[in-house]
């Protein structure tokens, strides 16, 4: 195979690499905002220690473990139950993977992943990041320090297709010249109604810097279908009230500030129980169909169907399903208890809501809970 990062440059959109450290948090630490952060991410810490710190790193693997790694354990302890993997431990450490995954929250599904793999002897991945969500210079800056590299959205037609292009040897030259593991969502954007789909448009991507047979572009790469259940998602009522807003007004679009509050709920708010439940690496031989669309759509399939069967349901998907069935089909997988503390849950954050159509907000959540159980029903029958 050629080596692609001859024919590429992907200055623009790759993570920082060691020799890059000194000079980056130079710039960062005259970043008011960036120093306003580092004060809540580690209240009580005197600023000039945490300096001191920082000035000190020499490698992007540092920063992973002197800052990043224990900020998220704090994370763990103060906002969830508990994060909990399996699977993982059957991979071997020397592997490089591509971990597809459902997409849940936009900071945490990656960074807590990344704390797993971490405990169990594996490099942490590099983690792709919408350019959408890069609002400020300084945090391209900060997510490129924590092994970061950007997928650029929105872009006209032909700059997409380049960009696409560009990331699609990004990622094989990772895996395949750098041995670097890597995180990518299985679709554009977090599924907001718990309906996990891998997009075809994902895939695609990844079999533009192919050289070969569809099987052995996919074969190369690696890939680990990683399923991610949270028993309790910060963000569910943010993402049902979306849909009213866009059942009202087709032409509603997110802002960059409601991206911003979304990242802070996902990080702070309450989570219960999470599992990431690791496959084994997709066996992607013998792809059914005529042409590329019907064999990139078997893939999809097989992923989909993967991430269905390996999701951990917990207490609230159950709870949500027999809600929304108004049936008891599932009494057995939960207490009275547990299900009045996730209907309260539903009724409390409804209440922060303003202008709210109750009943459509209160339904669209259920489904948000009841859809794991009704994909891991799907594929398990």
């Amino acid at each position: 195979m050629h080596n692609m990062s001859e024919t590429y440059n992907f200055d623009d959109i790759r993570p920082f690499r060691d020799s890059e450290v000194e000079k980056v948090i130079n710039e960062l630490c005259q970043v008011p905002y960036f120093i306003g952060l580092l004060g809540r991410l580690f209240p009580g810490v005197p600023m000039s220690d945490i300096m001191g710190r920082l000035h000190a790193l020499k490698s992007i693997d540092e920063f992973q473990r002197d800052f990043i790694i224990p900020y998220l354990n704090g994370l763990i302890k103060t906002t969830t139950d508990g994060v909990s993997s399996t699977g993982a431990e059957k991979l071997p450490t020397d592997g490089a993977y591509l971990f597809l995954s459902n997409h849940r929250d936009i900071i945490l599904d990656s960074a807590f992943m990344n704390v797993k793999l971490n405990e169990l002897g594996h490099s942490t991945t590099e983690i792709g990041i919408g350019s959408n969500l890069l609002i400020y210079d300084w945090i391209v800056d900060l997510v490129k320090l924590n092994k970061s590299f950007v997928v650029k959205r929105d872009l006209p037609v032909r700059q997409m297709m380049e960009a696409s292009g560009t990331l699609s040897a990004y990622i094989r030259n990772s895996i395949t010249v750098r041995h670097q593991n890597i995180w990518l969502a299985q679709r554009e954007g977090r599924s907001k109604d718990g309906n996990d789909q891998t997009q075809s448009s994902v895939l695609k991507m990844l079999n533009l810097s192919g050289t070969k047979r569809l099987e052995e572009n996919f074969g190369e790469l690696n890939i680990v279908p990683v399923s991610i259940a949270y028993e309790y998602d910060p963000c569910d009522y943010l993402k049902a009230y979306q849909a009213q807003l866009k059942r009202d007004n087709p032409e509603y679009h997110k802002s960059k500030q409601e991206d911003l509050q979304h990242m802070n709920y996902g990080l702070n708010g309450y989570k219960g129980r999470i599992r990431f439940t690791f496959g084994e690496p997709l066996d992607v031989r013998g792809l059914e169909g005529k042409n590329r669309n019907a064999q990139i759509d078997d893939l999809a399939n097989r992923l989909d169907k993967t991430i269905h069967k390996n999701y951990h349901l917990w207490p609230s998907n159950y709870v949500a399903y027999d809600e929304l069935r108004k049936s008891r089909d599932f009494a057995k997988e939960y207490t009275q208890a547990e299900r009045q503390k996730f209907l309260d849950n539903i009724d409390s954050h409804i209440a922060l809501l303003t202008n709210v159509d109750v009943e459509f907000v209160r339904t669209t959540i259920l489904k948000m809970y009841a859809n794991p159980v009704i994909n891991k029903l799907a594929v398990c029958d």
